[in-house]
């Protein structure tokens, strides 16, 4: 999946239209930025665009203020931050698209950045609008992508600019293409998946379509209940997609043809309440656990098979983490296992959301080879699914 990037075209002295994605957390009270690291992510080829004497133009949505202006999604916080990681001025726009924009981008010189106002004050821009896309081309002479938290929505600034302008890839989303392809069409073996998370449900498609290349898949998660009471296990009060245990055997029998190890966990920790002061203990699987009491994380035994399993590993995938690891008493299943990544030589693919959190908070994200900033995204391109906010970027000529 060759895909062009800013180094393959000339920039000096161009408009460069860039869509980034600051979709930061704010602070309610005082609105300012809690965590930049979507800023940081794109600072590479920000700084890249500028060196080549361009003149900068970015956009990107906040939150969700439903296609209309809404203060509270104010990309001017972003400005401010941006501003200081640059160590320059960032001009903030009050406004998207129209004669004041564009009257500001003609007075750009090189080296100048602007910050357009949120693009989804717009519904043109969910809408993926061709008349809101076109109004956001005028402003560039070339569109680079580099928000691939939206690769997987069809919208105007990210997909509709690209029927207008030369689209082509930030470092960012040459990254996570580079490193998700990877895992998805030519894997080094052996090569193993770990999934958790809440449901079965919502990693069906991961599933199957990485099970066409895996070795062994570590299940844990809420996920494991529903598979292990497919299976006959006794899982208490846990959390079990009833209308999927059907669908959990056939994922056990079709691994079983495809000659893939599914490993589920024999042990692990429940409680009564989801509560960090609360009574826990550490259950067999085997044993089962008793009702009233709900699993909320994979045990030390089991902690110990995904250790010894993973140890020859030199591809590793890991989209969901092992409990809710966000509460101390249950965090030590995703703790662990985030440890023996950040110490292995395998080449270790972190999917978005919820497991790219996790190592975050334990402080290995340096340690892997790649943490995918998104969530949605991630998931949709490890289930094989072609991304349009990709499938819109220049191809490179071969």
């Amino acid at each position: 999946m060759a895909k062009m990037t800013v180094k393959d075209v000339d920039l000096k002295g161009k408009r460069v239209l860039m869509r980034a994605d600051f979709n930061c957390p704010l602070d309610e009270k005082t609105g300012e930025i809690t965590d930049d690291k979507r800023i940081r992510a794109s600072l590479d080829t920000i700084k890249y665009v500028l060196e080549m004497d361009a003149k900068l133009i970015l956009m990107s949505h906040l939150g969700r203020p439903k296609g209309k202006r809404d203060a509270k999604y104010s990309l001017k916080p972003v400005a401010r931050r941006l501003s200081e990681l640059l160590n320059k001025p960032v001009k903030m726009m009050d406004d998207t698209i129209g004669p004041k924009v564009e009257e500001s981008v003609k007075q750009m010189r090189p080296g100048d950045v602007i910050l357009l106002e949120n693009t989804r004050f717009y519904p043109g821009e969910k809408e993926n609008s061709p008349d809101f896309a076109e109004q956001l081309a005028k402003l560039g002479d070339i569109h680079v992508n580099d928000a691939f938290g939206t690769a997987h929505r069809a919208h105007a600034s990210n997909v509709g600019v690209a029927k207008y302008l030369l689209s082509v890839a930030g470092f960012l989303m040459e990254k996570e293409i580079r490193y998700l392809s990877k895992v998805v069409i030519s894997p080094t073996h052996p090569y193993i998946v770990i999934l958790g998370g809440v449901k079965v449900s919502d990693k069906i498609g991961v599933i199957k379509n990485l099970m066409k290349k895996a070795d062994m898949i570590l299940i844990g998660g809420a996920m494991m209940f529903t598979f292990l009471k497919a299976i006959g296990k006794a899982v208490g009060s846990s959390l079990v997609e009833e209308d999927k245990l059907d669908l959990a055997r056939s994922i056990i029998d079709e691994a079983n043809e495809k000659k893939v190890k599914l490993v589920l966990p024999i042990d692990c920790v429940i409680a009564q309440e989801m509560k960090s002061k609360t009574e826990r203990r550490i259950v067999d699987i085997e044993e089962g656990i008793p009702m009233g009491w709900k699993g909320f994380d994979i045990g030390p035994k089991t902690v110990e098979i995904f250790k010894d399993k993973l140890q020859n590993a030199k591809t590793i995938v890991w989209n969901g983490p092992m409990g809710v690891f966000e509460i101390k008493p249950f965090s030590e299943g995703t703790h662990a296992i985030a440890e023996m990544l950040a110490n292995s030589d395998a080449m270790t693919v972190i999917g978005g959301g919820d497991s790219a959190a996790a190592v975050e908070r334990f402080g290995l994200a340096d340690k892997m080879s790649h943490v995918s900033t998104g969530g949605g995204a991630s998931l949709e391109f490890l289930e094989g699914k072609e991304l349009p906010g990709i499938a819109s970027i220049k191809d490179k000529e071969m």
